[in-house]
Parts: structure tokens; C-alpha cells; sequence
């Protein structure tokens, strides 16, 4: 399996033996030391500027998508995937075989058809901008080589691909080898035990990649008991059941199609160091396609054909150290972190070439703490008001496509855009004589803890993170969102009378993050939601921050933003698994739990912030509680 050793069990540098930062939390954030953090950046973020580059130098990187493997590969074949950890104990590293702790829920009931396989490494030096030194603190994983030496590491992560199939047994499963280094990790930042969260997905516990298990507390420090996380030298089997919520009806076999996800990521979330590792390179795309969005414009609901004309693009921005040419995070600023430098799919400030025809471009913000405001810009004319098309928000397809000018997207938040280049830039289009558009963020933000309310303005290159080059016409079979009325049957539900209220109130205090004054506690479990009951919401924050709140397994929908009620034709209308709060909001937030039953956590998406505590755990059962303030 992998190809590093750990000849002594015990927390070797990089799994560090000083106190969790849940601890060091109840003692203030005022606490945490350097040795800690990891090695403190050779230079404060808040003092320095990334050197000057020229932008779309490049292409745009599409992440190449992961391969199923059989069993018989070399993957699988000594250590044959079961329902059941494997914790025998491997004699070249002295650990269980498999970090995985939990058995996976109701697998029998699905056992998986499709099997794939990825090693997560140190990237080879890699270059993100010619006029910039290569990187070589990155981390990523491979396409399932067991040699990472010509089956290399990549950032971001292979694409992974699944569907739904009514009437079809499609279940995959992800075996997740961890192959990181040993050591103080390059650049100074990123913890080598890792959890890979696969978000939005309906998953059980054992599979959904949570930060930390309620049961074992400080014991999932140690590689012998562990909790949610793996070390070098483990695998994990990571279990998708590919069925909708609401499979465990027996009217309903394969989930209510009304619940089908789209646009996934999947992510490190590594209790305490999650904002590292992703800034460190570990996330990446899981799509999903159905019987409708069938990812071939021929058929379905006919939207643009993947992966030629649909394109996924992890935005993130980056700042660089002028000392050392490399990236770098200030993990003592738990305000959050802000870059200066746009990267999409790994490359800063690339450029598109596409042709007149539609594209799907699929939009996650996987920013530490950035705010978007996305626009379609013609920097050759940047008066020009450029309408396109939004069609899903966090993976879920609207009810119908909505035309738009702006899109806002939180950290962690996605939107799938239909761009028409044809009509934007025909003759008496929108983008009449555009030869190319940028695809800009115009949210001001100076503050990591908080966007600003005020808009640059169009064209400015700095906040251009893609320039998409228009060419020649080609042939379009995909259909017009103008002529698509609905996408149905993929519809919103009628919601059913919440039986519980409960309030969050996400905030500051003792210099840490907290949700009603409590930072995370990885053994303490603030509520239980009883499957199958409408639940209320109501997240708020104060004091001038913002927060993206993220609750793991559950989807829910907004039902009023400051008192407005949301309806048709809000980008918000829709199944949703982040709540985006801006300062002084207060949104009221509908959730209901279904089939699998569980701990799973809740959280801000600034990851600072939940690095910071701000993080709470609930569970799901058949009995459930109405702890009004957790």
C-alpha cells in the first residue's frame, strides 16, 4: 500500500504531541503558541504583498477525472474492501491498516458496484505562474497509482464522478491512502493525518469526513484509537451509497428525486487544521449526474455536455510570500486569511478559450474567508451590463434557470452558471463585440472577518480571476435556458410544519470563535435532531462579522433573510447546505434529518474561524431533543 513507513507508532513531528486547539481554546485564544501552529511564516500575511504578475499567461487546468478500478488491482487486492475497518495491524508501520473506526451504515442494503482509489502526497514543485518561483508546499492526490513518482500528487484533486440511477445499484467506494510526508511539512504549515470531507453529500458519519468523534475526544490524537482521520502509512474507505435522501422510505427506494445533488467538492477537514490543508492543496470536484442532468446535451434536460462544455472551477486566492516566492497562511491571525492573487484550478489568473456556444461553469468559492460578487465583464468595454444564466446553488438545480447579472458566493457556497457566448457577443448581444470577457469578482474585501458592502469597478484586471477568449462558432446541442421552463421533476418539496425552534447565534468570545458562546467541544454533542422532523433555525450574527454556516449531512432551505420572506426568483430559493450570514443578518433556516443516524458537525466556512472554535457537534436518532439554545 503506501509507500512511506512509520516505524514508531508513537505522534512522530508532524503529528504533533502538544494539546489539541480545542483545548488550548477553553484557556483562550491568547494561548496558542507558535510551536503549536506549526512553523510561523517567515512573514506576518497582514504586512506583505505577493510580487506583481501578469494575468492570462496560462490555461485554465481541468482537473482530470479519477478512474474506477477492480478489485483486483493492486489498490484493493491484499486488502480486500469490507464493511468493517480493517484494523488489523500492518507490520511495516505498525498501525491498523485502515484509519477508519465505524463500520459503514446500511452498506448492505447497497453494496458498492465502482471502486476507486487515490494516494495523497506532496505535489512536485509546480509552477502556478510563469513569472512566479515554483511552489513546492503544496499537497494534493493522485489518479490511484501506487507510485507516486510517475503517478503523481496533483492540486486541485482529480475530479470525481458519480450518478444516480433509478432502479440501479451505482455505489462507489473512495479508498484514500495517506501518503504524506513525514516531518515538519513544507512551508511551514499543514498537519499530515487528514479527513476528507466530501460536501453536501448525504452520507453516514463513517463516510462523511467530519473533523472529530465525540466518542474517543483527545484519543483521536493517538493512530491507535483515532477518530475521524488518518495518518501516513492508512487508508481510509470512504462509502457512497449514491441514493437521494429519503431512500430508507419504502415508497421510495432510490431517494426522492426532488433531492438530487449535482456539484460537489470534496475537502480535507482536519479538526483544528483545516484551513491549512486546504490552502495546502486538498480539495477538489465531486459531480453528480442523474437521469436528467445526464452530463450529455443530447439527452435530459440537454445542458452542455461534460466534460468538453461543462467546466468546474475551484476559485481561491493565494498570498506569496516576496521572501521565499511561496504560498503562505498567517495561522496565528484567526480572523481569517486573505490572498491577493486569484487562482482558478490551480493557475493564477488563467484564460479559458471557448467557442460561441454554451458553457456550463461550475463556480465554487474555496476561498479560507474571501467573499464573491461574480460579474461577466467586457474589459474592452466595461459599461456593458452582461446578464447570464444561474441554474444551481450548492449543488442543487433551481426549479428553473434564473437570468442574472451578480452572483454572490460565501466561502464553501457554489453556483453552476449556462454562459451562451453565441448570443452574449452577437451583434446586438449584450457583449456586442466582445472578443473576450472576464469573469471578475467585484466584492470589495479588506477584512478577513467581513466583505464590505461596495463593488470595484468593472474591468479592473487585479480582480479578474479567469479571461474567458471567445473564438469561432461550433455546433450547440444543448437547449437554451431561456426556453427551459422547468427542471422538473427535480422540484422543491412542500415543507412540512417545523416541530422545533432552536437559535445560534455565531459570534466572539475569550478571543475564540463560538456559536452561543461555546467553542467546539469534539466531546461534547449540543442537540439531537429525531429523523423525519421539521426543525427551524435561526442562525444570527452581530458585532460586523460574517459567516458561512455549513451543517454537515442536512439540506434545508431559507425561508427569510431579515424578516423578507424568500420566494421565486431568489438566488436563495432553493435546497441549500450553507447559510450565509453577512453582518447583522439573522436567517430563518428550515432542516429535516433523514435515514442515516449519527454525530455530524455544524460550522462557520471561514475556516479560520472553525479552526478557531467555531464548531459544534449534533447528533440524529429516532428520539431527537428541544434544546432551544445548544
Amino acid at each position: 500500500m503506501s509507500t512511506n513507513t512509520h516505524p514508531d507508532p508513537a505522534p512522530g513531528p508532524a503529528q504533533s504531541s502538544s494539546p489539541s486547539r480545542r483545548t488550548l481554546l477553553k484557556l483562550g485564544a491568547a494561548s496558542l503558541p507558535v510551536s503549536f501552529m506549526g512553523a510561523s511564516p517567515p512573514l506576518q500575511a497582514k504586512t506583505i504583498t505577493s510580487p506583481a504578475t501578469t494575468p492570462f499567461l496560462e490555461p485554465l487546468p481541468i482537473m482530470p477525472v479519477l478512474p474506477s478500478r477492480p478489485l483486483s488491482d493492486a489498490a484493493f487486492a491484499l486488502q480486500p474492501p469490507s464493511q468493517n475497518p480493517n484494523r488489523a495491524i500492518n507490520p511495516a508501520t505498525l498501525l491498523p491498516f485502515e484509519g477508519r473506526g465505524d463500520s459503514h451504515q446500511l452498506r448492505e442494503k447497497n453494496p458498492p458496484q465502482y471502486f476507486y482509489a487515490q494516494r495523497f502526497g506532496a505535489v512536485p514543485p509546480v509552477s502556478i505562474h510563469p513569472q512566479l518561483s515554483k511552489q513546492v508546499c503544496f499537497w494534493g492526490a493522485n489518479m490511484g497509482g501506487s507510485d507516486l513518482r510517475t503517478d503523481r500528487p496533483m492540486t486541485p484533486l482529480p475530479t470525481i464522478v458519480s450518478r444516480y440511477k433509478a432502479g440501479t445499484n451505482t455505489a462507489i467506494l473512495v479508498r484514500r491512502f495517506n501518503d504524506l510526508p513525514m516531518g515538519i511539512p513544507s512551508g511551514g504549515f499543514g498537519k499530515n493525518s487528514i479527513s476528507t470531507h466530501t460536501h453536501n453529500f448525504h452520507s453516514a458519519p463513517d463516510s462523511d469526513g467530519g473533523p472529530c468523534d465525540p466518542g474517543l475526544g483527545a484519543l483521536a490524537e493517538d493512530p491507535r484509537t483515532q477518530g475521524r482521520f488518518f495518518f501516513p502509512g492508512q487508508y481510509y474507505d470512504y462509502y457512497y451509497n449514491m441514493k437521494r435522501a429519503g431512500f430508507t422510505n419504502a415508497k421510495t427506494p432510490d431517494g426522492d428525486v426532488r433531492e438530487s445533488l449535482g456539484t460537489m467538492w470534496y475537502h480535507d477537514h482536519r479538526e483544528a487544521h483545516t484551513a491549512e490543508n486546504v490552502y495546502k492543496g486538498l480539495a477538489g470536484f465531486h459531480l453528480v449526474f442523474n437521469e436528467h442532468d445526464t452530463g450529455d446535451e443530447t439527452t435530459g434536460f440537454r445542458l452542455p455536455s461534460f466534460p468538453r462544455y461543462d467546466i468546474p472551477l475551484l476559485i481561491t486566492d493565494l498570498l506569496i510570500d516576496p521572501m521565499t516566492g511561496q504560498a503562505t497562511i498567517d495561522l496565528l491571525d484567526n480572523d481569517g486569511h486573505l490572498g491577493d492573487k486569484y487562482v482558478a484550478n490551480g493557475k493564477v489568473q488563467p484564460y479559458l478559450s471557448v467557442a460561441r456556444r454554451r458553457y456550463r461553469l461550475r463556480c465554487l468559492n474555496a476561498s479560507p474567508s474571501r467573499y464573491q460578487a461574480l460579474y461577466l465583464v467586457n474589459p474592452d468595454n466595461p459599461t456593458q451590463v452582461i446578464p447570464f444564466w444561474r441554474i444551481s446553488n450548492d449543488g442543487n438545480l433551481y426549479e428553473s434557470p434564473l437570468l442574472i447579472t451578480e452572483m454572490k458566493l460565501a466561502p464553501s457556497e457554489r453556483g453552476d452558471l449556462i454562459l451562451d457566448f453565441a448570443a452574449l457577443c452577437a451583434p446586438n448581444g449584450p457583449a456586442a463585440g466582445a472578443t473576450r470577457l472576464w469573469l471578475e469578482n467585484r466584492l470589495i474585501q479588506t477584512d478577513p472577518r467581513n466583505p464590505s458592502k461596495l463593488l470595484a469597478p468593472p474591468g479592473t484586471a487585479a480582480n479578474a480571476i479567469v479571461e474567458l477568449r471567445v473564438g469561432a462558432t461550433a455546433p450547440d446541442a444543448s437547449r437554451d435556458p431561456a426556453q427551459i421552463s422547468s427542471f422538473a421533476p427535480i422540484t422543491l418539496a412542500p415543507l412540512a410544519k417545523p416541530v422545533v425552534t432552536r437559535y445560534f447565534k455565531w459570534g466572539r468570545k475569550n478571543g475564540a470563535w463560538v456559536c452561543n458562546g461555546q467553542p467546539l467541544d469534539c466531546t461534547k454533542i449540543r442537540f439531537t435532531m429525531k429523523r423525519g422532523r421539521m426543525e427551524r433555525w435561526i442562525h444570527e450574527t452581530g458585532d460586523g462579522w460574517a459567516h458561512p454556516v455549513h451543517n454537515h449531512f442536512v439540506e434545508g432551505r431559507i425561508i427569510s433573510r431579515n424578516g423578507l420572506v424568500i420566494g421565486p426568483g431568489s438566488q436563495e430559493y432553493c435546497r441549500k447546505d450553507v447559510v450565509a450570514l453577512y453582518p447583522s443578518d439573522k436567517v430563518e433556516y428550515w432542516v429535516n434529518a433523514v435515514d442515516y443516524q449519527g454525530v455530524y458537525p455544524m460550522h462557520c466556512h471561514n475556516v479560520l474561524h472553525e479552526d478557531y472554535g467555531m464548531m459544534l457537534l449534533y447528533r440524529v436518532n429516532d428520539t431527537g431533543d428541544t434544546n432551544p439554545e445548544p
